[in-house]
């Protein structure tokens, strides 16, 4: 049996390791070698951990499963009656001409990507949070804010170059508004001699009435004090109008605001892979693909989609995605259930030093408690032991130096 996987993140990654029979021969296509551990690409962006931190190599986690072979290169094409995937081989760096692979079985895991809401536009002064090069660029703006500022000729542009702006109140949002307010009030705080880095002006804005709006209420109060403690400006109900060069305009109870900041991280919205729409299946209004109870398309059975591109109602994280690859390793297989039955091992968010809110249904936690279950729940999800113990080491070093050692500047688009 030949089977495709379109994607190695959390669900195309586990989908291939499940997949290991000598009766099923297993292609899996991404357009980068490597896993990426998304979850902490917040701290990339912000100086916390390397990129090879992070990252492993596709071939070298699937170095022991024989049967499963892994194919750089860009999907341009889905012949579903024709039961084959193109994909452009020049990504392979070879020939420009089109590649395609058949297929018995496809898996498609191609996630999502980010979403301004028809403002594409916006893309390029506001970065989103998706790929290791999305961190660098990142991280990139921040570190260079800093550095412009300690050379500014005056008041108004060092407040300019020290204001930020992260739009979007979820995790991702929450996560890099608090790191951010870390970095200026103690990584930075002596390092520079004309600028004081603590001056810095950090707002987090939501359009819903809250933060981590998909928390329990009481959890999304705790982050919200805990992020004023750490002088984070938190605006819910909030919409953005305009991100213009150099500045941003709000709009709140029908009044508008014009915030002067150079740097803004888009962490608002996402919407699907384009991959989604090759398959001709039904989609939802953000592109994911309508999948029946066993991840399969309707009409279909021999198509699977899962993780954030499949549209369920269970919400994008990486356990949903990675039980997913799961089960549907085992339909293949012709084993397990029929239905796809996702165990909730709830939800988390760190705030910043020794804060964070979890979510686990029947227990809740915050503060400390909280901000030691997320370092050990990241811990075990991360792929390699030898990622698992360089991780730990450097969160260990950078608790009790408050460094943040990849504070790199590189050229654009470089590491």
């Amino acid at each position: 049996m030949r089977v495709v996987i379109l994607g190695g993140g959390f669900g195309g990654l586990r989908a291939a390791l499940g997949l290991r029979h000598p009766s099923v021969e297993v292609t899996l296509v991404d357009r980068r070698n490597f896993h990426l551990f998304q979850p902490l690409l917040y701290q990339v962006a912000t100086g916390g951990l390397s990129p090879g931190n992070i990252a492993v190599p596709l071939r070298h986690i699937l170095r022991r499963h024989p049967n499963v072979r892994v194919v750089l290169g860009d999907v341009t094409g889905i012949d579903v009656e024709g039961r084959q995937v193109t994909i452009a081989a020049a990504a392979l760096g070879g020939s420009p001409d089109a590649r395609t692979i058949p297929y018995d079985r496809l898996v498609v895991a191609t996630g999502m990507r980010h979403d301004y809401r028809g403002h594409d536009a916006w893309e390029a002064r506001a970065p989103g949070l998706k790929s290791i090069e999305d961190a660098i660029a990142i991280r990139r703006r921040i570190l260079l804010a800093f550095e412009a500022a300690e050379h500014a000729e005056s008041p108004l542009q060092v407040d300019q170059l020290l204001t930020f702006v992260v739009v979007g109140g979820g995790p991702t949002g929450v996560e890099l508004a608090g790191t951010l307010a870390e970095i200026a009030r103690a990584t930075l705080r002596h390092e520079f001699r004309s600028i004081d880095p603590r001056r810095a002006r950090i707002l987090l804005v939501e359009g819903g009435p809250r933060v981590l709006g998909s928390f329990p209420a009481r959890l999304s109060a705790r982050a919200a004090r805990d992020l004023a403690r750490l002088g984070i400006e938190v605006r819910t109900s909030t919409r953005v109008n305009q991100i213009g060069e150099g500045l941003v305009e709000l709009e709140h109870g029908g009044a508008t605001e014009t915030i002067r900041a150079r740097t803004v991280v888009w962490a608002a919205g996402v919407r699907a892979s384009p991959v989604g729409a090759m398959l001709g299946a039904e989609l939802d209004p953000l592109g994911r693909v309508k999948v029946s109870e066993d991840l399969s398309v309707p009409g279909r059975p021999e198509i699977f989609v899962i993780g954030d591109l499949a549209s369920t109602g269970l919400p994008g994280l990486a356990p949903v995605a990675m039980q997913m690859g799961m089960h549907v390793a085992r339909r293949i297989l012709g084993r397990g259930p029929v239905a796809f039955r996702y165990r909730d091992r709830g939800v988390m968010a760190v705030i910043g030093r020794a804060a964070a809110v979890a979510d686990f249904g029947r227990v809740r936690l915050t503060g400390y408690p909280a901000w030691l279950a997320w370092l050990f729940v990241h811990l075990v999800h991360l792929v390699l032991f030898g990622n698992k113990v360089l991780v730990l080491c450097q969160w260990a070093w950078n608790y009790l130096t408050f460094g943040r050692p990849a504070r790199i500047i590189t050229e654009q688009g470089r590491e």
